[in-house]
């Protein structure tokens, strides 16, 4: 199957302190390296699951794909498209088939704005619908996500995180596209109301043939709803491959970690394969020379001090960049 998303090398870096007093002062800004060459693929109709840990990266490499932030370098290709080389007014057509769900529902709703407004600001924008057609694919869009015509009306105010986050889903899929990045789309809801939402993206995946790129922390929702899965530390991808693969074969230190965190009923300590993670993850304006999870690795060698790994594929399609595992390469 043809790669609908193909992502080289792809960098996003941003500079701060770099206002009128520390230019002034003579101090050249300091650079955060939030994403720092990734590469990806994904299949028409798959979802990739991205994983890591707050501030790994996930959320700037989802918006530099869509080019919500601008990529300092690379290349994103979607439907052999290289969007980065597009000029505005062909981007803004893009944007009708690559679209995004955004993690707080309380956050990404104009709150002055009635739902019918929020969900019609697309269509009028794209000058896809007006009129009786615009109100009727509004209401067929609530309908879609359990929400009803009647709602319409009303404010984000009026409305629980739930239903607030069904109203986002509804603005993303309204211009019919065929990629969406699932920004955390359910960490910012109760628990209670998480699997209703994930089933909700499920459905709307298998009967609108999305593809999806789902960011999440949690490696329990990525299991659930991924096809492949890439695992991101400090702007690198460390490993990635079908999510079978990964969850029951971890390979890198890293991933075998989060695997590790993972709540369990048998006794922690009594649990052999732990990995645990030593310190905190170092800052990404001061990243480690050399392999960048190493500080906090236990395997870690003067080779991962001094050299960053490469990425290394296995049976499968498996991916792990790391000196020491696994053992025997495939």
């Amino acid at each position: 199957m043809t790669a609908l998303l193909e992502v080289h090398n792809l960098f996003k870096h941003y500079d701060v302190g770099a206002g009128l007093l520390p230019r002034l002062l003579g101090r050249p800004p300091a650079r955060i390296q939030a994403v720092n060459g990734v590469s990806l693929s994904i299949r028409a109709g798959e979802t990739l699951g991205l994983i890591g840990e707050s501030g790994c990266g996930k959320s700037t490499l989802g918006r530099a794909i869509l080019r919500l932030h601008e990529p300092d370098g690379g290349q994103v290709r979607f439907a052999g498209t290289d969007i980065a080389s597009l000029a505005p007014p062909a981007m803004k057509a893009m944007r009708r088939r690559m679209q995004i769900i955004f993690q707080n529902p309380f956050a990404s709703l104009n709150p002055r704005k009635s739902v019918a407004d929020i969900l019609a600001a697309p269509l009028r924008l794209h000058g896809i619908a007006t009129g009786a057609a615009l109100r009727e694919r509004v209401h067929a869009m609530l309908e879609s996500v359990g929400l009803t015509a009647a709602h319409a009306a009303r404010y984000p105010h009026q409305f629980s995180g739930g239903q607030r986050q069904r109203i986002g889903i509804a603005r993303a899929l309204i211009l019919n596209p065929e990629f969406v990045v699932c920004d955390e789309p359910v960490s910012a809801l109760d628990v209670s109301i998480q699997a209703q939402i994930i089933d909700l993206l499920a459905r709307l995946k298998r009967d609108l043939g999305l593809t999806y790129l789902f960011i999440s922390h949690d490696i329990a929702v990525i299991g659930y709803v991924s096809d492949h899965v890439a695992v991101m530390y400090l702007g690198e991808i460390v490993e990635s491959g079908p999510t079978r693969a990964v969850l029951r074969a971890p390979q890198h230190p890293y991933t075998r970690a989060l695997m590790s965190a993972v709540p369990r009923i048998e006794v922690a300590d009594q649990r052999a394969d732990r990995v645990r993670l030593l310190g905190d993850p170092p800052s990404p304006m001061h990243p480690p020379s050399g392999c960048r999870f190493h500080p906090r690795c236990g395997f870690a060698t003067d080779l991962c001090r001094s050299t960053a790994p490469a990425a290394r594929t296995l049976d499968g399609g498996h991916s792990v960049a790391c000196h020491h595992f696994p053992e025997t390469p495939a």
